[in-house]
């Protein structure tokens, strides 16, 4: 399963990296990943002109877009889209930080899931 990482260098820039979590057959209950430890889940709700400037994560958190798309900023400049139903996994929690903002004027939700 591809999962899109935001995190900082040494020097406090941020990045992409691409990662993919190893999913196993488990026969006819489908592929799943081996478990991972979770402290909390949050559910979010943005308004319809959320646009966020340069920030760092409040914590190690993965990212699950539930409806509307983000458009994501690294301190470096480069710039990616993600729709619904894409997963981020955002350990940038110190540095430069990322830019955030909704692709479509509406409303969005997500669900973060704290490391």
């Amino acid at each position: 399963m591809k999962i899109t990482k935001i995190f900082s260098d040494e020097k406090g820039e941020s990045h992409f990296e691409d990662i993919e979590i190893p999913l196993i057959d488990q026969g006819e209950i489908g592929f799943l990943s081996e478990n991972i430890n979770v402290k909390k889940l949050q559910f979010r709700k943005v308004s319809a002109d959320y646009d966020y400037d340069f920030h760092h994560a409040p914590q190690r958190q993965y990212i699950v877009l539930l409806d509307g798309g983000v458009e994501i900023q690294t301190s470096l400049g480069e710039i990616r889209q993600f729709q619904t139903g894409e997963i981020l996994l955002v350990e940038d929690v110190s540095g430069k930080g990322h830019k955030t903002k909704n692709l479509e004027k509406k409303e969005r939700t997500s669900l973060f899931i704290h490391l």
